[in-house]
């Protein structure tokens, strides 16, 4: 059985949203994966599969590191989210444009010379 359907079953079992390390932990020795990090195997499982399928995968991103069945989310609608974001709706991240994305740090500002001489190189009169 493969890391992702012991993740629905689980998700199915439990009917809300759950953090990987909640799901890892429920899984125990039924992921396949015999990783030191299975959070980060079951994380990176969910966060591909969210990306490459869309709203075709099953699963989507509640909050930050939560996770549902897609079907669950759109079922019970707003009673599924946090008390956090109860007035943001549920929007996979991949769906987000991309100026509402953080921007990158910017590189720090180069010191600029302080006279012709300086910016040519010399100082030394000789």
């Amino acid at each position: 059985m493969s890391t992702l359907a012991v993740v629905e079953e689980i998700l199915r079992e439990t009917a809300v949203p759950m953090s990987v390390r909640e799901i890892v932990e429920r899984a125990g020795v039924r992921l396949p994966s015999k990783s030191k990090t299975p959070d980060t195997v079951v994380a990176r499982d969910l966060s591909m599969d969210i990306k490459k399928k869309g709203d075709a995968s099953l699963f989507c991103r509640t909050s930050p590191g939560r996770y549902t069945l897609r079907t669950l989310a759109v079922e019970t609608g707003p009673s599924m989210r946090s008390v956090s974001s109860a007035s943001a709706p549920v929007t996979p991240m991949s769906n987000l444009p991309v100026a509402a994305r953080k921007p990158a740090a910017a590189a720090p500002a180069r010191p600029q010379a302080r006279s012709d001489r300086e910016a040519e190189g010399g100082g030394f009169a000789g």
